[in-house]
């Protein structure tokens, strides 16, 4: 197990600025369903990962678990799936470009404009109250939610930039790298700084995200658990 927050990010929210949200069992938690999927252990012994089995199975659904390296079997759970990824982190972000398009705080109104989003472009996972996870914006073109970019795991001293999206009828104008830098910039004005995650195969997200001035941290597995 590793100390910095960013090695087991999804444990550090959990035990941390996130802890409110967190289901307990033993030595684990998950993060409440309607909001997430993540989860953790507060180390590898058989009591702590009988624990999050136990979790997976008692609340149900899928949970996953965000480590430097592949977790050992959970008791009572399955893989679903195992996915290398990049973590970045904005120490220095690149100076944003003035825009024709404005940039909107999204509110508890624009929710279900958000997860019809979401689940349109998967961005990543995203739940019924996702969006109160952190501080999202938008770009609305004639009423319609065309991209959206807000925050989402946040251990102490950092916050991760997610949900990162554009309607398919409205890619390439620049919105959603646009949203991007507003929500790490405004990270940035609190003190944290940004970081997040993309699949490590996704050379042309990762390729953008560089040129907002992101850079590699560590590699991350993405482990989804799912019950027997």
């Amino acid at each position: 197990m590793t100390s910095h927050p960013l090695d087991r990010p999804a444990w550090s929210a959990l035990i941390g600025r996130q802890s409110h949200l967190a289901v307990v069992g033993g030595g684990a938690r998950r993060m409440d369903p309607d909001f997430g999927l993540f989860a953790g252990t507060e180390d590898q012994s058989p009591e702590s990962l009988a624990a999050l089995g136990e979790l997976v199975r008692a609340h149900g659904g899928d949970v996953g678990l965000v480590e430097r390296f592949d977790p050992p079997p959970v008791p009572g759970t399955r893989v679903v799936s195992s996915a290398l990824c990049w973590q970045m982190v904005a120490e220095d972000l690149a100076a944003p470009a003035s825009v024709t398009f404005a940039i909107q705080p999204l509110t508890q109104a624009d929710a279900p404009d958000m997860l019809a989003l979401a689940t349109l472009t998967k961005p990543g996972p995203f739940f019924r109250r996702t969006h109160e996870l952190g501080d999202f914006v938008g770009v609305k073109v004639d009423g319609r939610l065309a991209a959206m970019a807000g925050e989402r795991l946040r251990p102490d001293g950092f916050t991760e930039v997610s949900g990162v999206c554009a309607h398919p009828d409205f890619r390439g104008r620049g919105y959603a790298a646009r949203l991007m830098l507003h929500v790490a910039g405004a990270i940035r004005a609190r003190g944290e700084t940004p970081f997040l995650h993309s699949y490590a195969d996704n050379a042309g997200a990762i390729g953008l995200y560089e040129a907002l001035g992101f850079r590699f941290r560590c590699e991350q597995v993405l482990t989804v658990l799912a019950p027997l």
